[in-house]
């Protein structure tokens, strides 16, 4: 397990900083824009973090191929929580767990995103393998602008065993595939406990974990292109679950 993680970008590094995260140093860049720094600068310096200004260059090599905006925080490693905790606040909240369940997906972009958008519609957490996952990563932070810091995620070992005990706890497993019958808009599965599962981009959900899925679903596909992008996918799903629970109010 990495001792430390490096969050880049204004967003990433502002909502870092306001979660509470434990952050340890932030690195700005000697000729960072003004705007977008100075109210991160100001936040640190209340709360006592070092600032060290470097060269541009520095990181670059921090954070390979993100778009750092000239300012990258060292923070404690991500704070994964477990699949209960993720009941346990939909409990508190007093709603029916709303959970996302990313098999195998790859790109550090798409993870993001889904990230983001999970925050967006109010869903309680994501749980991701541990084997073959992206991970919370810089890339991850900055394409999801900070949602990371809000959408609890669940790590687990064995997503098999993890869909079986939320059946044994009352949740709906439900797939998304292409060759579903039934569409999302056809299901009356998202107004109670669901967890939605999203599969590899490029090879879908394991034939495994498909056998465990209570209902299969797929999104109406209208143009030439059998399939759309796995965030993308999510994002429609997600909104059509916020959709129904708003339905019933």
């Amino acid at each position: 397990m990495q001792e430390e993680e490096v969050i880049a970008g204004k967003h990433s590094v502002t909502e870092a900083l306001r979660s509470g995260r434990t952050i340890n140093k932030i690195w700005v860049a000697e000729n960072a824009q003004k705007h977008l720094i100075t109210p991160i600068i100001a936040e640190a310096r209340k709360l006592g973090i070092v600032i060290q200004n470097v060269d541009k260059r520095k990181l670059d090599q921090l954070v390979p191929g993100v778009q750092h905006q000239g300012v990258v925080a060292q923070a404690a490693p991500h704070a994964y929580v477990e699949v209960d905790d993720l009941l346990k606040i939909a409990e508190d909240k007093g709603e029916s767990p709303f959970l996302l369940i990313l098999d195998e997906i790859e790109d550090p972009h798409n993870l993001g995103s889904i990230l983001r958008t999970a925050d967006c519609t109010g869903a309680h957490g994501v749980i991701l393998p541990k084997r073959r996952s992206a991970q919370i990563t810089a890339t991850v932070s900055k394409t999801s602008a900070g949602a990371v810091e809000y959408v609890p995620v669940a790590r687990v070992t064995n997503l098999a065993q993890t869909i079986e005990q939320l059946k044994e706890k009352g949740v709906w497993v439900v797939g998304t595939v292409v060759d579903a019958v039934e569409e999302i808009y056809d299901t009356n599965v998202f107004n109670g406990p669901v967890a939605i599962v999203i599969g590899n981009e490029s090879k879908g959900m394991g034939r495994l974990i498909r056998e465990k899925c209570d209902v299969l679903v797929k999104l109406p596909m209208a143009g030439q292109i059998n399939s759309l992008n796995a965030s993308v996918a999510a994002g429609v799903v997600m909104y059509e679950v916020l959709r129904r629970r708003r339905l019933q109010g």
